[in-house]
C-alpha cells in the first residue's frame, strides 16, 4: 500500500448499508478507505454492509458493538443485529477483524481504532481538556507509544484536534439519527475535508486544517 497520503475515514457505521455504499462510490480514487468499526447493530442491512466493506477492500478494525455480537452480549439493545441474519462470510470477516491496526503515513506512523487505543468503550470529545485528559489512560499508551495520528470514532460525533504531538481525527457515524457524515484526511494538503451523507446522497459539508 505504501505511505498514505489521502485516505477516506469512515466511523460507526451501524448497519447503515445504503449510505456506505455511498461514502465507498464516493472515496474512490483515494489511497485507502479506513472504518474504525461498530459496523453492526442498526437498522439496514449489517450482512450487506460486511459484504461492502469486504469487497471494497476496505481497512477495519473492530468495534464495541461487534465484541458484543461475537460475544452474544447486550442483544437487548434497539435495532441488534441477530446473527442469524449474517452471513458465514459475514461472521468469519467480523470474527478477523483486529481491535487496531498501524499504518504508515506521508507523516509517520498513524493507529487506527474504535475509541482510544485498544480500550474501545473510552470516550474522548472535542472538548476535553484538564482533569478529563490527564485522567484518560488510553490517551496517555497512544501518546507515549509515539503516533502522529490517531483514527477514531465511538462517541458519533466529528472532530479534528490536536493533543500534545497526537493529531486525531473522529470519524463520526453514518448513524441516520445524528448527523450521518465522513471525513478524507488530505496530508498533502493538510486539511480534513468532511462530508454529510444523507441516504445515498453525498455532499461536502467544510475543511477543517489539520492542526
Amino acid at each position: 500500500m505504501g505511505r498514505l497520503k489521502r485516505f477516506a475515514v469512515v466511523g460507526d457505521v451501524h448497519a447503515e448499508d445504503e449510505s456506505l455504499a455511498a461514502v465507498l462510490d464516493a472515496s474512490a480514487g483515494t489511497d485507502a478507505i479506513l472504518c474504525v468499526g461498530d459496523v453492526v447493530d442498526g437498522r439496514g442491512d449489517a450482512d450487506r454492509c460486511c459484504a461492502l466493506l469486504e469487497d471494497a477492500g476496505a481497512i477495519v478494525v473492530r468495534g464495541n458493538h461487534e465484541r458484543w455480537l461475537l460475544r452474544s452480549e447486550m442483544r437487548s439493545l434497539p435495532d441488534a443485529t441477530d446473527v442469524a441474519q449474517l452471513s458465514q462470510r459475514s461472521l468469519a470477516w467480523l470474527s478477523s477483524l483486529p481491535s487496531t491496526l498501524e499504518l504508515t503515513t506521508l507523516e509517520g506512523p498513524l493507529l487506527l481504532c474504535h475509541a482510544v487505543g485498544e480500550d474501545d468503550m473510552s470516550r474522548l470529545a472535542e472538548d476535553d481538556h484538564g482533569y478529563a485528559l490527564a485522567s484518560n489512560d488510553a490517551l496517555r499508551r497512544v501518546i507515549d507509544r509515539g503516533y502522529r495520528m490517531m483514527l477514531c470514532g465511538h462517541t458519533h460525533r466529528p472532530f479534528v484536534r490536536r493533543i500534545e504531538g497526537l493529531v486525531i481525527v473522529n470519524a463520526g457515524t453514518l448513524y441516520r439519527e445524528h448527523a450521518p457524515g465522513f471525513t478524507i484526511v488530505d496530508l498533502e494538503a493538510r486539511v480534513a475535508e468532511r462530508y454529510r451523507v444523507e441516504g445515498a446522497r453525498v455532499r461536502e459539508d467544510g475543511r477543517t486544517a489539520l492542526p
